[in-house]
């Protein structure tokens, strides 16, 4: 690498952090790539227009599972970590935040996001047939859903479960049954096959968690997840909780019936310029800690200004004051 000054900028960190008294974990970023789909453009999804996203690597293909599984155990598993932290292990799709991105002027709801994402490369094609479902039927499905949303139907608000209601309503209990079946199959071995990887990689205690939603059919960084099945196989779960009550709610509560030692994470944002809230940090994390998670993390000190950092500090000041500490 060339981009951080220094032969190992990763063991430099590790070992002031370890210095400092705090443990290092790492965290990989895995089925979002830009690069892998400029350079191997037939990696990467394909929507029902036949447009692909270079960004979104399809993880039904095997060699990008075997190429994903492969960079979780040899980046996870570095000297000095104690565990790690897998990102977008899972399906990524449209949304993709980017300076040359120009899909923001139309809103759209999470069925839209998720019809927008379904993959139609050949080997999705063939999945779907595979399940009984000809492939052209299910785009031609998804294309019909969509009109409307191109001729300027307003996106209404939903929660998980109503997401998934709409995506039902709008395909047909059948096909929708189907494009989930196909997804959330690979998505789960894509899951389990990670955090195999880099357990055997690790060779020892290591902790293994997933930045995941709840909600088995979202797209992203936080990939959609089978709540009681990736508590099966990873350590924990890290669960965007940023927002009112009412979100922090409807992301944690799915993971509230957990084995016994599984880590449940909220991640808050603490940037003001990406919707974050730094000054209701004590708040929504004592309210994060009421619904079940045990730690917190923080997005992302690196990107935030002086005042959300001197709020974050105040509010960290208050919950360390609360617990005794």
């Amino acid at each position: 690498q060339d981009w951080v000054p220094g032969a190992d900028p990763f063991g430099e960190a590790a070992r002031a952090l370890d210095d400092a008294g705090l443990e290092v974990h790492t965290w990989v970023v895995l089925a979002h790539n830009s690069r892998m789909g400029a350079e191997h453009p037939a990696t990467a999804v394909h929507n029902a227009y036949g447009d692909p996203y270079p960004w979104a690597p399809c993880i039904a293909r095997p060699e990008v599972r075997d190429y994903l599984v492969t960079l979780a155990a040899e980046a996870a598993v570095r000297p000095g970590a104690r565990g790690a932290e897998l990102e977008s292990c899972g399906w990524y799709g449209l949304a993709h935040p980017h300076a040359h991105d120009k899909t923001g002027q139309l809103p759209l709801s999470g069925a839209a996001q998720y019809l927008m994402s379904l993959c139609f490369c050949p080997v999705c094609s063939a999945g779907y047939t595979g399940l009984g479902v000809p492939a052209a039927e299910l785009r031609g499905a998804v294309v019909r859903a969509l009109e409307p949303v191109w001729a300027g139907a307003p996106a209404a608000p939903a929660d998980r479960a109503g997401e998934r209601a709409e995506i039902g309503a709008l395909l047909g209990a059948d096909l929708a049954g189907v494009a989930h079946a196909w997804r959330e199959g690979a998505a789960r071995t894509l899951q389990r096959a990670a955090v195999r990887a880099v357990r055997d990689a690790a060779a020892g205690e290591f902790r293994v968690l997933l930045h995941a939603d709840p909600a088995a059919h979202r797209c992203g960084a936080n990939a959609g997840v089978d709540p009681a099945d990736v508590l099966a196989h990873a350590d924990g779960v890290v669960v965007p909780c940023t927002g009112d009550d009412a979100v922090r709610a409807d992301a944690l509560g799915p993971f509230a019936d957990r084995p016994a030692g599984a880590t449940v994470a909220a991640n808050l944002t603490v940037v003001s310029g990406m919707g974050g809230r730094p000054g209701a940090l004590a708040a929504d994390a004592a309210h994060a800690a009421s619904l079940g998670a045990g730690e917190l993390r923080l997005y992302h000190a690196g990107l935030a200004s002086d005042r959300d950092l001197a709020a974050v500090r105040t509010a960290l000041g208050v919950l360390v004051e609360r617990s005794g500490g």
